[in-house]
């Protein structure tokens, strides 16, 4: 599929909520990331009649998608934040208007599923942002950078690790505190696995708890053979599963033949905590090391050929990398290195 089309400063952006409302909520929690989108990103933002509407329904917040792809003057869509229900949009969407005018849409977590629902229908995205958790703080120069690339960029980024990382949450009750920086801690690094060979393809996957729902729905996941050749994204929720249902979920993506497609994997790291639960770095530690082991588990029984790379941020720390969704990249095991191509 064709990697989306790139804006240009003073675009409009739409901002939308097919999963939680949470603007709705958190009203002056969005202004802020409203208001840095015009000032850091130089885009307008537009948001539709669902964006701060808890409780529309499926039908309304799918009519919210098509008419933010059906405009012309929309040229990129953001999520406000994930959910846990955006599967029910998935059934009231018209492809026609996505597939007239593929613009990219930035998501992660319950955005899995329209990502994955896109790619379905031949539309790259991008795996990563909203604007609740990411562009209501000052921008992380990791995000910034690639999220400028994603938007504006026809470029190889080079995907590196980070020194320090965070998996504190911010408290949206009081908006005053967003420009204080979250609490960090030094990031585990990567751990590679089979790193002796080269993959570039385009990318697959994204919240492993969601991915499983889609098969389970069985109607959003396509003939495994389509995924071949790809590389698998995978990230875990601030839901913390443990790592046997890790291993179980993975184990029914092996059993559909669909683990065996991906010759490279790539984990992000895991958010161990949420809420002050695990509250000990050790809890934490061990919980990474667990669901480590589970994945690669899940590989040597569906997949034992493939390289995996843990530990990357793409998932629901902080900073994040946003990552091509059916882009490509390029994951160079004997140089320990990985390039996403914007």
């Amino acid at each position: 599929m064709d990697a989306p089309v790139k804006l240009k400063p003073g675009d409009r952006v739409a901002v939308v909520s097919p999963s939680w409302a949470g603007p709705g909520v958190f009203p002056a929690v969005q202004d802020l990331a409203l208001r840095r989108i015009r000032d850091e990103l130089d885009l307008e933002p537009v948001e539709f009649p669902t964006t701060r509407t808890p409780g529309a329904s499926a039908a309304e917040r799918a009519a919210d998608l098509m008419a933010a792809y059906a405009d012309p003057t929309i040229r990129a869509v953001f999520a406000s934040i994930g959910g846990d229900d955006q599967i029910t949009v998935l059934s009231h969407l018209d492809p026609a208007p996505f597939r007239a005018d593929p613009k990219p849409y930035f998501g992660y977590s319950d955005n899995t599923n329209l990502l994955n629902w896109l790619w379905t229908h031949g539309v790259a995205g991008y795996h990563g942002g909203s604007t609740l958790v990411h562009l209501s703080r000052p921008l992380d120069p990791v995000h910034l950078s690639s999220l400028r690339a994603a938007l504006f960029d026809t470029t190889d980024l080079a995907i590196t690790p980070v020194n320090q990382f965070s998996e504190e949450e911010s408290d949206w009750d009081n908006p005053s505190t967003l420009d204080t920086p979250l609490a960090t801690v030094p990031s585990p690094g990567w751990v590679w696995h089979q790193p002796g060979t080269v993959v570039t393809g385009p990318t697959w996957g994204g919240n492993l708890e969601i991915l499983h729902w889609n098969l389970a729905a069985s109607r959003w996941i396509l003939p495994v053979e389509r995924y071949a050749g790809s590389i698998l994204l995978l990230e875990t929720s601030e839901e913390l599963p443990p790592a046997e249902e890790v291993f179980r979920m993975l184990r029914n993506a092996g059993e559909r033949g669909l683990l065996e497609q991906f010759p490279a994997v790539l984990v992000a790291t895991a958010k161990a905590a949420f809420r002050g639960n695990p509250a000990s770095a050790e809890e934490r530690s061990s919980y990474r090391d667990d669901q480590r082991e589970a994945v690669l588990e899940a590989l040597a029984v569906y997949s034992p050929s493939a390289m995996a790379v843990f530990g990357i941020d793409f998932g629901h720390t902080t900073p994040q990398w946003i990552l091509p969704y059916g882009g490509r990249m390029t994951i160079d095991g004997p140089n320990r290195s990985i390039t996403a191509h914007f």
